[in-house]
């Protein structure tokens, strides 16, 4: 709780939870499940009111339209960013290849790797929602206030991202 406090010190909201709309929404579903189907791993990470300002400096500045296609490119095994995570802020790609904190919750599943251990590490020092693709399970995750709910399909993807964005 302290760290999570001292993280959210001094940081301003930088996104309002309407400013992901439907369109976004779409794009990020068929990317996440376009990527599981063919096992490439993901972590998407959709800022909300706490400020990434610490996680966006430590990736690469992209500032793009959000697309399927982008976050498919970027997560290619053979792209120089497809290591870390993808933050998304107001509806476009803002950073790629961010280094995220893992989590120190020694009752995290062992069978969760470096991925979804940053993703349940950043879910619990901020409210963003992250979305996780496991190269090895094809498994999609959403994590959200440290836990981690897997996502069987499409549908169960975009009813929970709507009742959290739209």
């Amino acid at each position: 709780d302290i760290r999570r406090a001292l993280t959210q010190v001094g940081q301003t909201p930088f996104q309002k939870s309407a400013d992901i709309v439907e369109k976004d929404l779409e794009e990020i579903i068929g990317a996440i499940f376009y990527l599981a189907k063919r096992r490439i791993g993901a972590l998407i990470i959709l800022e909300r009111d706490t400020g990434l300002g610490d996680y966006v400096e430590s990736g690469f500045s992209l500032d793009a339209v959000l697309s399927k296609e982008l976050l498919i490119s970027i997560f290619m095994p053979v792209s120089p960013l497809h290591d870390g995570g993808v933050i998304i802020h107001k509806g476009r790609v803002q950073t790629a290849g961010s280094i995220l904190p893992l989590t120190q919750n020694p009752y995290v599943n062992k069978r969760f790797g470096t991925r979804h251990r940053a993703a349940i590490g950043l879910s619990e020092e901020t409210d963003a929602v992250i979305l996780v693709v496991s190269e090895e399970t094809q498994e999609v995750s959403l994590v959200q206030h440290g836990a981690l709910t897997a996502v069987n399909d499409e549908i169960a993807l975009r009813t929970s991202l709507r009742a959290i964005f739209v």
